[in-house]
């Protein structure tokens, strides 16, 4: 766990799937039925195809993901910390590799509120930190006083290499990866607590 810092959280930068909702998203079914190796990202492998190829597998895409959102399922504690968050004036956006109907579809059945929602049509998709910093051009912060919250190892490097605070949920795994993380946590039930400091309050 790294150090934390004095200075007063501005923002919170959410990644989806995983860390707000868990989701049915089947991944080695969407690489077989596109036709890709086992375990090849698959938004970097959509950068080395054209014309039909990537047409077609851009819908194989956005159907498992649209499939999914219709069952998306919201995780203990996110509502009740983003409210939270609300209350304390802290600014909240999404950030997520799948498509923007996809990430609306699902914020929408959740009634859950965020400005701005960045999907991967609109900016560089994580581990790039593109994303991170057009969200906090937008809000007028900079890096260092916002969070990025996710599950994943692409989640703490944008937040890394953005220059942003991280916090990795890890639903009581074991990932080799979340020592590069400022903090990490179980579940949003016991998260508000470890953000003590970062907020200037207690939840």
């Amino acid at each position: 766990m790294g150090n934390f810092r004095s200075n007063r959280l501005r923002g919170v930068v959410f990644d989806l799937d995983g860390t707000l909702v868990s989701q049915e998203l089947d991944f080695p079914a969407i690489r077989e039925e596109i036709g890709l190796p086992v375990g090849q990202p698959l938004l970097e492998a959509l950068e080395q195809m054209t014309g039909n190829e990537l047409e077609r597998a851009l819908a194989i895409i956005d159907r498992h993901e649209r499939t999914a959102a219709t069952t998306a399922k919201l995780l203990p504690g996110v509502r009740e910390f983003t409210l939270w968050l609300e209350k304390q004036g802290v600014r909240q956006a999404v950030l997520s590799r799948n498509s923007r109907r996809s990430v609306q579809e699902v914020l929408q059945r959740w009634e859950l509120a965020f400005d701005p929602i960045v999907a991967r049509e609109d900016a560089p998709y994580k581990p790039d930190p593109g994303g991170i910093i057009q969200i906090c051009s937008r809000w007028g912060v900079v890096p260092s006083d916002v969070a990025m919250i996710g599950d994943f190892l692409y989640d703490i490097e944008a937040g890394r290499r953005a220059g942003a605070r991280t916090a990795l949920i890890t639903h009581g795994r074991d990932l080799p990866f979340a020592h590069l993380a400022d903090v990490t946590f179980p579940n949003f039930e016991e998260l508000p607590d470890l953000l003590r400091g970062w907020f200037g309050g207690s939840a």
